[in-house]
């Protein structure tokens, strides 16, 4: 994973919060706690639920109960996060960065620097599936085709006009640019009703399974020059790879680029709350690990490490610290 810290960059980030955090008494909370998700058919909604059943296990230890709400996606869970509607949500680490800074699509509503970090989670590459017979092999050959960016709110819409942006492109440059749901795109794919999707996702992915086998489709290579200036430009990007062999007819590797999925959260949300949720997740890590395939190779080690250079939430610095994980970016 990328985004790797130093231990003097997370405790200059946290600041004081650091001091702030006092010995935590087990069983000494009541709360209900929600996690903002994404599409039903993505990574991030399986992702939710399995943080939440993990907390829910040990919910009489805690007293934490906890939900997840299926949203657009990144986007809309950092901004119902900032109104308080969202106790955590699931976002990539490129909305985080814009949503912290207040640049990109929250440049109107300005930096959030309430946001927090928890821990990150999967790499998520930047996923083109175009029909067999469409003619689409790389990037470049989605001009003039029928082409599904993506829902506004949605992290695949917003990269999507990121990587738009790079190539010089805009909506004209497509035969169709469709808005479907996440959900949707699957089945409008093997409807002929589009020649391509796009997805910012984990691997492997149901979504992309259903598309791969339901009529005959392949992954698109996204790489060149522009690619490449875009990741150099942009820290929280990174080159990344499909392993071939995932999904049928895909039997090659496939280039891209992507990003860092991300659980976060805000000051507004308890330490206490969050330390317990932490701890749910680590402490029982073999199981969760079982509960998506998108999860198999996941580190603890990793999770830690590959959170940016947003403030980690100080309930999860306290888990971080207990466990020995600070120790290695020390």
């Amino acid at each position: 994973m990328a985004f790797r810290n130093t231990a003097i960059s997370l405790v200059m980030a946290i600041g004081v919060g650091v001091t702030s955090i006092g010995a935590f008494a087990t069983g000494s909370i009541t709360d209900v706690v929600t996690i903002g998700t994404g599409g039903v058919t993505g990574v991030y909604y399986p992702t939710g639920g399995a943080i939440c059943r993990l907390v829910n296990k040990s919910r009489n230890e805690h007293g934490i109960r906890c939900s997840t709400e299926s949203t657009a996606g990144s986007v809309a869970n950092l901004k119902l996060i900032e109104k308080q509607n969202l106790d955590f949500g699931i976002a990539q680490s490129d909305w985080l960065h814009h949503a912290y800074n207040g640049s990109s699509k929250f440049s109107m509503v300005g930096a959030n620097r309430d946001l927090r970090v928890v821990f990150a989670i999967h790499s998520e590459p930047f996923t083109v599936v175009a029909r067999a017979d469409s003619g689409i092999k790389t990037i470049d050959d989605l001009k003039g085709k029928r082409v599904n960016i993506g829902v506004e709110g949605s992290g695949q819409r917003g990269t999507m006009e990121a990587l738009m942006k790079a190539k010089g492109w805009n909506k004209k440059t497509f035969g169709l640019a469709t808005e479907l749901k996440a959900s949707e795109q699957a089945s409008a794919l093997c409807g002929n009703e589009i020649d391509a999707m796009i997805y910012m996702i984990g691997h492997p992915s149901g979504a992309i399974k259903e598309a791969t086998t339901s009529c005959d489709s392949v992954l698109v290579d996204v790489s060149g020059p522009a690619i490449d200036k875009l990741v150099k430009d942009n820290g929280y990007y990174q080159i990344q790879t499909i392993p071939g062999g995932m999904y049928r007819g895909n039997d090659q590797d496939v280039k891209s680029f992507g990003v860092e999925s991300v659980l976060v959260s805000s000051v507004d949300t308890s330490e206490e709350v969050v330390y317990q949720l932490v701890k749910s997740v680590f402490e029982n890590f073999d199981t969760f690990r079982k509960l998506h395939p998108a999860f198999a190779n996941l580190n603890k080690e990793e999770m830690v490490l590959a959170t940016g250079t947003e403030p980690l939430h100080p309930g999860a610095l306290k888990y971080f610290k207990e466990a020995g994980f600070i120790s290695i970016v020390e």
